[in-house]
């Protein structure tokens, strides 16, 4: 182990460190007065533990008393309390980030990005539930998802549909969905666990990772997609709405029969009917 080192020379480097040049102490309680006064204008963490060994660093080598280590030490515990509340990371960024902004060099302490909100809330919420309602896969594996999640698996079947494969970034889709990156990277994540699509990362050694490929391999959830295209390429090629059957009126009717028209009161009696060929027919 190394020397013990004094509290007053401890003090003497700390002020030196600061541009003072305190002079070395002859009286004794001088310097019990410039320890106290030393300890109290002290704002760090770290210079206080290093006040503290040297407190007891000279109890040990007999320079101290124990009235006088102990009353140092309540003095150092007090003071510490003190500084914590003020030295702290989060009170201290701002100053590092001003300091390191005015020396022109990064901080080591750069502002998060604010995360990305939705200008328009309902919007979102209104697209997101008619993506969700609009069938993006069947039923029965729908229900193992929520209406967030279904709502951009709904993006990732219009990208596979149409492209083969999807590509968009996990920004994008939440985007399009209605939805925030959290809720459509577990999407992605609950369907690959379920084996119904596969994502392949495209990862690049010190530059920006390309967006991962995403490609649907569940054969049911395939077959819905290419039924899907299937109705939308018939309906757009369609003219006219739908078509309704109209049956042939029924010429061999009660009033048709008889040759000529029958009052309505007269339809329950037992009224004679004649065929086209004018033979009459009994009831």
């Amino acid at each position: 182990m190394g020397a013990s080192v004094s509290v007053w020379e401890e003090i003497k480097r700390k002020t030196n460190a600061k541009g003072g040049n305190p002079a070395s102490p002859q009286n004794p309680k001088h310097q019990s007065d410039r320890l106290l006064a030393a300890i109290g204008g002290t704002k760090s963490l770290a210079a206080l533990d290093g006040y503290c060994r040297a407190v007891w660093n000279d109890w040990g080598a007999g320079r101290l008393t124990d009235e006088q280590a102990q009353s140092l030490a309540e003095t150092i515990e007090a003071r510490r309390r003190e500084v914590r509340g003020s030295d702290r990371l989060a009170v201290r960024v701002p100053e590092v980030t001003a300091q390191a902004k005015a020396a022109g060099r990064p901080s080591h302490f750069p502002p998060k990005r604010r995360a990305p909100r939705s200008p328009d809330r309902r919007a979102s919420i209104e697209r997101r539930r008619t993506l969700a309602a609009s069938g993006p896969m069947p039923p029965q594996l729908a229900s193992r998802f929520t209406t967030g999640e279904l709502a951009a698996l709904r993006i990732v079947a219009d990208a596979v549909r149409d492209k083969g494969v999807c590509m968009m970034t996990l920004g994008e889709i939440a985007a399009r969905a209605g939805v925030c990156v959290t809720t459509a990277r577990n999407a992605l994540r609950q369907a690959a666990r379920e084996g119904l699509v596969t994502i392949e990362e495209r990862r690049r050694d010190k530059r920006p990772n390309l967006a991962n490929l995403v490609r649907i391999v569940s054969r049911e959830w395939t077959s819905w997609i290419e039924r899907g295209r299937r109705l939308k390429s018939h309906g757009s090629t369609a003219e006219g709405g739908g078509c309704k059957k109209a049956g042939a009126t029924d010429k061999a009717s009660f009033r048709s029969l008889c040759g000529d028209r029958v009052s309505r009161g007269q339809l329950h009696r037992n009224v004679p009917r004649k065929t086209p060929k004018g033979a009459l027919l009994g009831t």
